[in-house]
């Protein structure tokens, strides 16, 4: 069993940053790492995920404003958010997958105009 412990969300201002981590306690070494949201009444919708190698793919909403990285050696994702929108504002999901889904609980992230 894999468990996620994501960080960094809240409030901020249109146009503002936030940054989101989420710590894996798996070790291994091959696996897909990243984040989805869902907003009020709407499904959940990935947002950008990243390899174990470093290959990325973001929603087309979001690209040129987030950015996904990790660090291997602490099993961890992170999210960099810029210029954010009131249409960002949503429940942010880690996702970690190897054979498998696991997810973590969430972070609110709100987004005010």
């Amino acid at each position: 069993q894999v468990q996620l412990v994501e960080s960094g969300g809240g409030l901020v201002q249109a146009g503002g940053s936030l940054r989101l981590s989420c710590a894996a306690s798996s070790t291994f070494r091959i696996n897909t790492m990243g984040w989805y949201r869902q907003a009020p009444g709407k499904q959940r919708e990935l947002v950008a995920i990243i390899s174990d190698g470093g290959s990325t793919h973001y929603a087309d909403s979001v690209k040129g404003r987030f950015t996904i990285s990790r660090a291997n050696a602490k099993n961890t994702v992170y999210l960099q958010m810029n210029s954010l929108k009131p249409e960002d504002t949503a429940v942010y999901y880690c996702v970690y997958r190897y054979f498998g889904d696991y997810w973590g609980r969430g972070t609110q992230v709100t987004v005010s105009s």
